[in-house]
């Protein structure tokens, strides 16, 4: 059966253990070399990873290209604007047509609909490297920099903040799968897909939507925001407005455990979502989650791969 990784559930909860575990075995056993070094068992040798992008990326482009090479492989970057996909040829085409070049393919798009018909018409794994629904990749990235921070997944209490994006919709598949909480600070208008929250409760996670913000923190093991005007949408100021009450400041952090720790997936529109002291300060290990979005990438394909 073909390993695409859509979101979260597609591998289950064993799975995505199964990853970090594998994800702090490589980063340790990488200490101190320098990044182009393949591992020792260069696992995915002689296997070329697609990446089509139809969005703009920093981490995501990165690390995957990293990736790859560390496992031995070779990356094959695509911008869709580039490409015939950008022309009209249609998903189902350009995935049959990769699938004859490449052993993977990660797409990078807008609407989840497009993965869903590139992995329905590919003939080799199929991985979710954003869409406007969710974003597997980066919580597996942010589960491994909290198991780094010394806590532990089942009870977590995480607080986010702002908008009920893709970011916060795989979070919350995360906390259904591996057993923690989740008290999400949002505005009306602005909650999680309903969907993914429903899924989650049937889980045994405790998912709740609240209005105020300092309700949200309060005694919370992690703080997590990110924009709130995600790429491609108009920098609405009624949105912003709503969203202005969800700051992450050194006073909302206040609110939660005193070893809370801060999260955001970046980039950051500093003194929008976050402030200059809580993203540069102590509880912060955004730079840590950004270096791991490598070390999960890494085992997200060696799972697709069936190396894992």
């Amino acid at each position: 059966m073909m390993r695409h990784f859509l979101n979260l559930s597609d591998a289950g909860g064993d799975a995505v253990a199964a990853m970090l575990n594998d994800a702090l075995d490589r980063k340790a056993g990488r200490a101190g070399w320098p990044k182009g070094k393949a591992d020792p068992d260069a696992p995915l040798a002689d296997h070329v990873l697609a990446m089509v992008f139809e969005k703009n990326s920093t981490r995501t482009r990165a690390s995957f290209e990293v990736a790859i090479r560390q496992l031995g492989g070779a990356p094959m970057v695509m911008a869709g604007d580039q490409m015939q996909l950008g022309r009209g040829e249609s998903i189902a085409d350009t995935a049959r047509v990769l699938s004859r070049y490449a052993d993977a393919i990660m797409i990078r798009t807008d609407d989840h609909s497009k993965v869903e018909d590139m992995a329905a018409h590919a003939s080799v794994p199929v991985i979710n490297g954003l869409t406007d629904l969710s974003h597997p990749c980066q919580i597996v990235a942010d589960l491994l920099t909290i198991l780094e921070s010394g806590k532990a997944l089942p009870g977590l209490e995480l607080a986010w903040l702002g908008d009920g994006n893709n970011v916060l919709s795989s979070l919350i598949e995360a906390a259904g799968l591996l057993g923690f909480n989740i008290r999400a600070g949002c505005p009306q208008g602005y909650e999680p897909d309903a969907a993914f929250v429903d899924a989650a409760r049937a889980q045994g996670a405790r998912i709740d939507i609240v209005a105020d913000a300092r309700e949200a923190v309060a005694g919370a093991d992690l703080v997590v925001t990110d924009t709130w005007v995600s790429m491609g949408q108009d920098h609405a100021h009624n949105k912003l407005a709503a969203m202005a009450p969800y700051q992450v400041d050194e006073r909302l952090m206040g609110a939660a455990k005193g070893d809370a720790l801060f999260l955001h997936c970046l980039p950051a529109h500093r003194g929008e979502e976050v402030v200059d002291a809580v993203i540069d300060g102590p509880q912060s290990r955004v730079w840590d989650e950004a270096e791991n979005r490598v070390h999960a990438q890494k085992s997200i394909l060696l799972w697709a791969l069936g190396k894992l």
